[in-house]
């Protein structure tokens, strides 16, 4: 899948976060899901160490492979997009309009994360000239994963006004709520981590299977 695909709002995406290991990602391209995405935060319990990641590479064309990064040194981002283990990057921490420029002067898609408590948080989302923004729960210093859920009144409300802007839905998506989060706030793709595990970087595939149902709700 493209990122252009992924990011299309004709039909909401699912992104499974927080691979680790091999089997899964291989799992994961084998029953469709759209993308998947590796953590490369030192810093998360879901953290994929760069010389692990070799596996990504096997899986180029079958599925979106997503870079997850907070407030990285460029130079590790571009190299794993090079060396073809990964075809987007998702910066998901404080990094700034300057850090997406320099990432898409070198051809590589970026989305740009959001933490998000009140609409004020979303005024920067034009700022970043990101491929597409992904709203998440504010939770300083943990950088997502959480499990929280957002306002979603607030994320429809910005999807509704900004239609050239696709938008990624994440926090505390589950199978239980994903058709629901779907219709209330219709965005180009949804991004589970804690609702499709069954402990930290290790998927739960009954989960996974309940998340590709609720998406033909």
């Amino acid at each position: 899948m493209s990122p252009d695909r992924f990011l299309s709002p004709a039909a909401a995406s699912l992104k499974i976060c927080g691979v680790t290991l091999a089997k899964d990602a291989e799992r994961l391209a084998e029953l469709g899901v759209e993308a998947l995405g590796a953590n490369f935060w030192p810093n998360s319990k879901r953290y994929l160490a760069p010389e692990r990641a070799g596996f990504l590479k096997e899986l180029e064309g079958r599925i979106l492979r997503v870079g997850v990064f907070v407030n990285p040194d460029l130079k590790l981002p571009a190299r794993l997009f090079r060396e073809g283990l990964i075809d987007v990057v998702q910066l998901h921490g404080d990094e700034t309009p300057d850090d997406v420029v320099r990432l898409k002067e070198a051809g590589i898609p970026v989305i740009k994360a959001l933490g998000v408590r009140a609409l004020g948080d979303l005024q920067r989302a034009h700022e970043f000239g990101a491929d597409g923004i992904l709203l998440d729960a504010h939770a300083p210093g943990v950088y997502g994963g959480t499990g929280e859920t957002i306002d979603w009144t607030l994320a429809r409300r910005f999807v509704e006004e900004n239609q050239e802007l696709p938008v990624i839905l994440a926090g505390g998506i589950t199978p239980d709520n994903a058709a629901a989060a779907i219709a209330a706030v219709r965005p180009a793709a949804l991004d589970v981590a804690s609702g499709a595990e069954e402990s930290p970087g290790v998927k739960d595939f009954e989960k996974v299977e309940a998340l590709l149902t609720a998406f033909g709700e």
